[in-house]
């Protein structure tokens, strides 16, 4: 399966390292693979797995953590919640870039982290675990007896899997303080749990845990003979065979395929109450209401599309015409503001009565331009074909599909 080497800005801003499993064929769904504690997006389970989905028909992102792996950043300055952000930044871009994000997966504390960010990923229908804490602090553990002298000191060196690593002590504050069973209660999404009976790093219980807070649909896989790591092949196997056919009822076969140009496809997202799936053409996008009018603010209002699609024609037309002249244009920004008025505050309106939409417009032109060419510039902006549509005679027609 073709496997693309991509990079995107995870949750602190530094550049995360990432492999994009893509479908030889047709795409069934997208997933996001959240790999092991101190792990990367190259162990066995994390390679296998994803390719394995992509030959199933399922594209499968899987990225390195901050500072771990290719990845930039510290891992001595990241935490369960900073990997929590990092796996909410992964199913953005994936969601921009190739397609929503159908299913999340994650492996041990991966597990974890896919659990507690999947209420932040409304587009997902399905979560999957693999040998998973039920608690993010069960890592604690793993640190062994440099725990103390992590409380003492601040931070200390701790071996992981054979490779040096310096914990802070801001990291076992924050894996006390997650609640995850209350996430997993809240999430109303489809879960899968697999988990080996003999795993010797996280107990079996864990996975009775996590099933117990689970409301359905919920179910259970006993990966018997599996190790925690899922050191072999047939284990990994098992996993994508069982895992593409569970998602089959998540997928979305009627939002497949890409919106022809100048068509915009919108649907009621499977939770939120009034998100919204929005694909024009092959961009994948969320509209929302913010919370104070009752939405989850997953994604811009209605209006604030209305004043992106002036924003943008605006700045655009500039560009082009800028171009077209040869002006020493060097950077336009525009920003934008919506609101109600008085009809009988607006002198050039027609409408008197009532209140009318306005929208306030301010442009910055920097470049060096004298007078006339920057005059010239704000009447360009007017003829911003956006602009002229708002201000048209539009006529909007509908018919039951």
């Amino acid at each position: 399966m073709p496997s693309e080497h991509v990079r995107f800005p995870g949750s602190q801003g530094h550049e995360l390292d990432a492999r994009f499993d893509r479908p030889s064929g047709p795409f069934r769904g997208c997933a996001l693979f959240a790999h092991c504690f101190s792990c990367s997006k190259e162990t066995r389970a994390a390679s296998r797995i994803s390719r394995a989905l992509a030959q199933r028909g399922i594209a499968a992102l899987r990225f390195d953590f901050t500072g771990l792996g290719a990845s930039e950043g510290e891992f001595s300055e990241t935490n369960f919640s900073t990997n929590v952000a990092d796996i909410v930044a992964a199913a953005r871009f994936l969601a921009a870039e190739y397609g929503p994000v159908n299913l999340l997966v994650g492996h041990s504390l991966g597990g974890a982290g896919v659990l507690a960010a999947a209420a932040e990923i409304p587009e997902a229908q399905a979560v999957a675990t693999i040998n998973a804490p039920s608690d993010p602090a069960h890592v604690q553990h793993l640190l062994g007896d440099a725990v103390s002298d992590i409380m003492h000191t601040g931070e200390a060196p701790v071996d992981l899997a054979g490779r040096p690593f310096v914990i802070q002590k801001q990291f076992l504050d924050d894996i006390q303080q997650h609640d995850l069973a209350a996430k997993v209660r809240d999430m109303r999404k489809a879960l899968m749990i697999f988990h080996a009976p003999a795993d010797a790093t996280v107990s079996i219980d864990h996975a009775g845990y996590i099933f117990q807070a689970a409301k359905h649909p919920k179910s259970f896989v006993s990966l018997d003979g599996a190790d925690h790591m899922l050191t072999r092949r047939q284990d990994s196997e098992f996993v994508a065979a069982m895992l593409s056919a569970w998602l089959e009822p998540y997928l979305k076969p009627d939002m497949e395929q890409l919106p022809e140009t100048g068509q915009v496809v919108v649907r009621e997202a499977p939770t939120g109450r009034f998100t919204q799936e929005i694909r024009a053409g092959r961009h994948h996008l969320f509209g929302d209401e913010p919370v104070a009018a009752g939405g989850d603010d997953a994604g811009p209002s209605p209006y604030d599309y209305l004043l992106v699609a002036l924003g943008t024609c605006t700045a655009m037309t500039l560009r082009m015409y800028a171009d077209r002249k040869k002006l020493p244009l060097e950077q336009v920004t525009v920003e934008l503001t919506h609101d109600k008025i008085h009809a009988k505050d607006c002198e050039e309106c027609e409408t008197r009565k009532g209140r009318i939409d306005h929208i306030g417009r301010k442009i910055s032109i920097k470049g060096d331009l004298d007078d006339a060419q920057r005059a010239r510039m704000f009447e360009i902006a007017d003829m911003c074909p956006v602009h002229r549509t708002l201000e048209s005679e539009i006529r909007i027609t509908t018919q039951e599909r």
